[in-house]
């Protein structure tokens, strides 16, 4: 007799533990609403990091009396409740003193909250006054291409399916932008539930119908990383940092991504 060997698939939540995930979601979406409020010429990425961390804090008072708080904050030694990445850093700047932020920056906030065991992830990019041309373009680009990618996310889909979606999203909106654009290597998304990171790796880029099932209740943080210049990045001394090789601007825009028979249900919305 011959035994069909059953497919790979991503863990499925029921609807309440998506309903769980989307109130740690919310918060992330306040932390990072209010992060954008704060941020202004003269103000450091330190400074930042303060008004996210009060805000998880405060939001997850109540009702809940476990409470919310930061996941990045001490995430395999990370300083930050967020990662404050300024122009040429594309992920994983650590908020500190010394990065000011300054007219024409762009600045790629991302963070996470965790509530009652679930965790919510997030990450969007945003001008501080009025940007060059180019990286204004390349800031929606890469905010359009998240959109356009988790329409992927549906029950049935297999895995590199998403990514193939956020590659080919990423080569229309070259030319609905006007801008050429990167892919940053070897950084993507993850799947996420009870801790931050968890399997499977989802790139950016790269052949459909492959990687395990997609089912109703499957979470995705989906998150593409373009450049202006280049797919190469370094990571500095203090071992976070990403940079873009060529020193080119970067934009990171991500959003926590459940699979439901009605579609893509975003867990981390900004409202």
């Amino acid at each position: 007799m011959a035994f069909r060997r059953r497919s790979k698939r991503i863990p499925a939540r029921t609807p309440g533990e998506l309903d769980a995930m989307q109130a740690a979601g919310e918060i992330v979406g306040k932390a990072l609403q209010e992060v954008r409020a704060a941020a202004a010429s003269g103000v450091s990425t330190l400074e930042l990091d303060a008004v996210a961390e009060q805000t998880i804090r405060d939001a997850g008072a109540y009702p809940t009396d476990a409470g919310a708080y930061p996941t990045f904050k001490g995430y395999e030694g990370f300083p930050g409740s967020i990662c404050a990445s300024v122009n040429d850093v594309i992920v994983h700047g650590i908020p500190d003193q010394e990065t000011v932020l300054a007219e024409g920056d762009l600045v790629s906030i991302d963070c996470g909250a965790t509530l009652d065991g679930w965790v919510g992830d997030s990450a969007w990019s945003f001008a501080v006054g009025k940007l060059d041309p180019d990286v204004e373009a390349l800031n929606k680009a890469t905010e359009w291409v998240l959109m356009e990618g988790m329409q992927a996310m549906v029950p049935g889909n297999l895995l590199t399916d998403v990514s193939h979606a956020l590659e080919q999203a990423t080569r229309r909106a070259e030319e609905k932008f006007g801008v050429e654009l990167f892919i940053v290597d070897g950084y993507g998304g993850h799947g996420i539930g009870r801790t931050m990171h968890e399997d499977p790796y989802l790139a950016n880029e790269g052949r459909p119908g492959r990687g395990p099932l997609i089912q109703e209740g499957s979470v995705l943080a989906i998150e593409p990383m373009l450049t202006l210049g280049t797919e190469d990045s370094a990571v500095l001394e203090d071992d976070w940092t990403v940079v873009t090789l060529d020193g080119s601007f970067a934009a990171h825009w991500e959003h926590t991504v459940a699979a439901t028979a009605d579609g893509p249900r975003i867990l981390t919305r900004r409202y």
